[in-house]
């Protein structure tokens, strides 16, 4: 096992591949820099940077393919800058055609991503979990990540293939549209809206590469403890919009109570308190650069 020095002077894609030959890997969902280094202080291993989480918790629109290829790489390289951890990207359908794709990922690359996803919707996509999708065909989607594939620099950089087809079409078609995604040179493949263990159980003996499960609350898939993810040799689990999910909830206990008090002092127990949010930013390490900078010995 590399040690801490070794892992950060891998590249990211290297060290979620690492990650994942270590065993299953919990991926909660980062819709910030802030929220991502909670992640990483908490002892994940690797997070995620849900299209979801991002519309809805930075820009305030819904998931259906607003958000560019700019805000989204900009949004990659602010937490990725932040944390040591290995981040999976959804790039959704990749902006555009298989020559779009490429610049998706060179953008994306650069900005840090040690994964890139791409999914096989037509815009306007959907969540995964919502009916009224419609698919590209199998060969647009391969000629997408063979685009992928050939324009990552590092070969470590995880390609992530999701396909929607279990909840357009059947299960069937789902396990015919990974096992090309892999032939055409997906390194994992994402099977969104499975229904049940069992299906995810089929799914691993039908597709035998590294799978990603989504885990995200209130949709079609049955909540599967990690322990069964694990038995079934998935790579990843996601948690896209749980952190997401319980912030806004948060926020609003917190107005309605602000509101009805007339203060604060109800809420303090439930808050980071200021030295907590110091620590998880490293304000102590600013400070004590801001003094040396001012010693004469540091001008020269």
């Amino acid at each position: 096992m590399a040690t801490p020095a070794q892992a950060v002077s891998q590249s990211p894609g290297a060290r979620l591949r690492a990650a994942a030959a270590a065993g299953t890997l919990q991926i909660p969902g980062a819709f910030n820099a802030a929220t991502a280094r909670l992640i990483e202080q908490a002892g994940f291993r690797a997070m995620y940077l849900s299209g979801a989480a991002f519309s809805a918790g930075v820009l305030a629109l819904p998931d259906i393919g607003l958000f560019t290829l700019t805000e989204l790489a900009t949004q990659t390289a602010f937490i990725t800058r932040r944390t040591e951890l290995p981040v999976i990207v959804d790039a959704d359908t990749g902006f555009g055609a298989a020559v779009n794709v490429e610049r998706t990922v060179r953008e994306l690359e650069a900005a840090g991503a040690a994964a890139i996803q791409l999914e096989d919707q037509q815009l306007p996509k959907r969540c995964g979990h919502l009916s009224g999708k419609s698919l590209v065909d199998c060969d647009e989607m391969c000629a997408k990540i063979r685009a992928a594939a050939a324009a990552r620099r590092d070969p470590s950089l995880v390609i992530l293939a999701r396909t929607d087809a279990r909840g357009v079409y059947d299960f069937d078609d789902a396990v015919r549209r990974a096992r090309q995604y892999v032939a055409a040179g997906a390194d994992w493949v994402f099977p969104e809206a499975l229904e049940n263990r069992d299906e995810f159980a089929r799914f691993a003996r039908e597709v035998p590469v590294p799978l990603v499960a989504n885990m995200t609350e209130f949709g079609k898939s049955a909540l599967v403890p990690i322990g069964q993810f694990a038995e079934l040799g998935y790579a990843g689990v996601l948690y896209p919009v749980t952190l997401l999910r319980l912030a806004m909830k948060a926020v609003e206990e917190g107005l309605a109570a602000l509101k009805s008090d007339g203060d604060q002092r109800a809420l303090l127990p439930k808050m980071q308190t200021r030295q907590e949010l110091y620590d998880l930013l490293g304000y102590t390490d600013y400070e004590a650069r801001d003094r040396a900078y001012f010693r004469p010995e540091a001008s020269t």
